[in-house]
């Protein structure tokens, strides 16, 4: 199989698609069956990664296939039993149990799921190749295409001081492969970073991964940030960086009051730190507009890293940063990485931003959510009563659930899985053993006839599981 030029290598991802569900479908045993990675594809079938990336997105989305972490694409065997996935890596079950078809995933955090631009960005795109013709594409743009990188750039100029240009900002396959050369220009391996808790599992794996010493700074009962502790490891630790949330953290659902947010930044000043800002949720607050971390501190000190796929939907994956700093450095790693992104796919996102259909979008999205975020505390507090303690999340698609009794969170989990539904326990968001009390569920549960059903299970796995 063979595809060329740039009309037909932009919607390869279709052919890819078909390609993989012929391997799928040769699969006949009871193990696990590991799919050809993306490089091995794309060599093979002469596409991008991220065509292969597309496809298996794709596949992922209607659970023919799951991802491990550091390992791959598998296919489901025969027997999806919840028994095979008892033991090892907890992040790894939940990952197989997720893409098992039947299940009922509360688990995710998927809020482009409840409105998604994929449909209107493939249009776009379609329109884009009758006036972008293969021969003018230029073969390689490893940051980025300009139209993408200016209009993002644009995006987050808020004055003369606070501006950042095209050349500011670094375009990659994914948020993993973004974060990974972070890591490496950052040069974060074997220093020590301060990072908010509960936090991205994928943050923490990859720091985890690069040998980085985490501290974590949890948020408090109360939805705030111990300042006087962050303070006190910014005096004791030699910190390289704190890594924060830009409005809203979650799956904690919490935001920094404007004072403490004014504190954080004056802390991070004062004894010289960087901010590693995460703004992947930045826009998704339900109330609006709201003010950012990054706007406080020094520009000179600041790495802001994000991505597409919450807000936009899955056929746009690409992850990106936005620095000042060490700019030849970053265009070599980018470089050296090769991400192939298509560059009309690049060139449509540009224009949903340059058009303001990203604005309408986000206004519609914000609705939604809150709208789920209501209905969805009103099931919990049916289904659930005292057992949980919560707060109404303040942007996203997730709750973050405390259980109010000593609980095994891991029986729960395994619990649940035989019953077919899918949660999060909380210690998958820590490295230090947090939150061994706390559960993320997602509120965007379109197409989720047995929410109530799946409640009800929650509830009385949380009975059964009780310690003392």
């Amino acid at each position: 199989m063979t595809l060329h030029g740039e009309r037909q290598a932009d919607f390869a991802y279709q052919a890819v698609y078909r390609y993989l569900i012929t391997l799928i479908n040769e699969v006949s045993t009871d193990t696990r069956v590991k799919l050809p990675s993306l490089r091995q594809l794309a060599g093979r079938l002469n596409v991008s990664i991220s065509t292969i990336q597309y496809a298996y997105a794709l596949l992922e989305k209607e659970g023919r296939v799951y991802s491990v972490a550091k390992s791959g694409y598998y296919a489901w065997p025969l027997s999806a039993n919840s028994l095979t996935w008892a033991g090892g890596d907890l992040l790894d079950r939940l990952y197989a149990a997720a893409r098992r078809p039947g299940m009922a995933v509360l688990s995710g955090d998927e809020p482009a799921l409840l409105a998604s631009l994929d449909g209107t960005l493939l249009r776009l795109e379609r329109e884009l190749v009758r006036h972008y013709p293969a021969q003018a594409q230029p073969w390689s743009q490893p940051c980025g295409v300009w139209e993408l990188r200016a209009a993002l750039a644009a995006r987050y100029t808020s004055s003369p001081t606070r501006c950042w240009h095209a050349d500011d900002v670094y375009l990659g396959a994914d948020l993993r492969g973004v974060l990974d050369i972070l890591i490496d220009v950052l040069g974060l391996r074997g220093t020590a970073v301060i990072v908010e808790s509960p936090c991205d599992w994928l943050i923490l794996r990859l720091l985890q991964d690069a040998g980085v010493r985490i501290i974590e700074l949890p948020w408090t009962p109360e939805g705030c940030l111990d300042l006087a502790t962050l303070e006190q490891q910014l005096c004791d630790e030699s910190v390289h960086l704190v890594l924060l949330s830009s409005v809203v953290s979650l799956p904690s659902g919490v935001a920094l009051s404007d004072r403490d947010r004014v504190a954080v930044a004056q802390l991070l000043d004062q004894y010289g730190c960087w901010l590693l800002e995460n703004d992947t949720f930045g826009e998704l607050g339900f109330k609006e507009p709201q003010a950012t971390l990054r706007e406080l501190v020094n520009p000179e000190r600041l790495v802001v890293f994000s991505s597409f796929e919450k807000i936009l939907g899955a056929e746009a994956p690409y992850g990106y940063l936005l620095s000042r700093r060490m700019s030849s450095e970053l265009q070599r790693q980018f470089l050296l990485r090769s991400f192939r992104l298509s560059s009309i796919r690049q060139r449509a996102i540009a224009r949903l931003y340059q058009s303001g259909r990203v604005d309408q979008h986000l206004r519609e999205l914000r609705l939604q959510l809150r709208e789920q975020a209501e209905e969805m505390s009103q099931r919990l507090d049916r289904h659930l009563g005292d057992q949980v303690a919560y707060r109404v999340p303040a942007a996203g698609a997730v709750f973050w659930l405390a259980s109010t009794r000593t609980v095994d969170m891991r029986h729960v989990f395994q619990q649940l899985l035989a019953q077919q539904v899918v949660i999060a326990p909380g210690e998958l968001f820590s490295v230090s053993g947090l939150h061994q009390q706390n559960l993320r569920l997602s509120n965007t549960f379109h197409g989720q006839p047995n929410l109530d059903i799946a409640l009800t299970a929650i509830s009385e796995a949380l009975r059964q599981a009780q310690i003392g």
